[in-house]
């Protein structure tokens, strides 16, 4: 443990400098560059509260709110874990030119799209204010479904970023798996009568749902669900276990597939 505590310490400066590239390349030739951060979940709100209120009659209170922090929350483990799979791939360069841990590659990536994720939350923050949100003292408990997501998301990373040097068909099956996510994780709808229904096993069994739902929990006063809790955060240490042991398991190869 001292020896990895030790190497990681070394490459850390080189890790915050992948992190600053990635965010710095993520808005390259953007006009309005980080501010698209904010922008684009902004709109994205904007357009799905029009759809679901207006033309849906969608009555759910604080309903901006509500579509925003499952929008956010679960566009950062999208664009996270889709970018730690082409991790490997995109460096290939870098790796058979010099030596450099390859894990610092997926970490970089989902670490870089949580900063953004953080940034972000200042949309959040705002449409709290002009929806007239009153925070109180459950906005602390946020911090655990961020912890929980930021854990999920780097091992879930670290999984597909190994499967994605040996199966490029990985990249496309992933894309399909997250739309079948998003409709599992309750970002645009109320999931009562699902979790009152037959079919609750489809929300229970996702983590990201249990994440989502403590989320929007802390931010609209409500308290902490401890079962959502126990499972997403038992789901996720157990996901990002896996993703390390797979990852050290596999990465000495990856230079004679890249």
């Amino acid at each position: 443990m001292k020896r990895i505590l030790n190497n990681f310490n070394k490459y850390r400066y080189l890790l915050g400098e992948l992190v600053r590239k990635d965010i710095k390349l993520k808005y390259r030739n953007s006009v309005l560059g980080l501010f698209w951060t904010m922008l684009e979940p902004l709109l994205t709100m904007i357009v799905l509260t029009i759809v679901f209120t207006s033309l849906m009659g969608r009555t759910t209170p604080h309903y901006p709110v509500y579509i925003l922090c499952g929008r956010l929350l679960y566009s950062y483990f999208s664009n996270g874990t889709k970018l730690a799979l082409k991790s490997i791939r995109r460096n290939s360069a870098m790796i058979r030119k010099v030596y450099v841990p390859k894990y610092i590659y997926p970490l970089s990536s989902t670490l870089s799209g949580f900063i953004t994720f953080l940034i972000s939350l200042i949309v959040l923050f705002a449409v709290a204010v002009v929806q007239n949100v009153k925070p109180t003292w459950h906005i602390l408990e946020a911090i655990f479904p961020m912890l929980t997501l930021l854990l999920l998301t780097v091992g879930v990373g670290f999984i597909l970023a190994t499967l994605g040097v040996f199966f490029r068909d990985t990249e496309y099956l992933w894309g399909v798996i997250l739309t079948l996510i998003m409709y599992a994780s309750a970002i645009f709808y109320d999931p009562e009568k699902i979790l009152k229904s037959s079919n609750a096993w489809i929300l229970k069994y996702n983590p990201l749902f249990g994440i989502i739902q403590n989320f929007r929990n802390a931010v609209l006063g409500a308290p902490m669900n401890t079962k959502y809790f126990a499972y997403s955060a038992m789901f996720s240490v157990v996901t990002l276990i896996i993703g390390v042991f797979m990852f050290y398991k596999k990465q000495d190869k990856f230079v004679l597939y890249i």
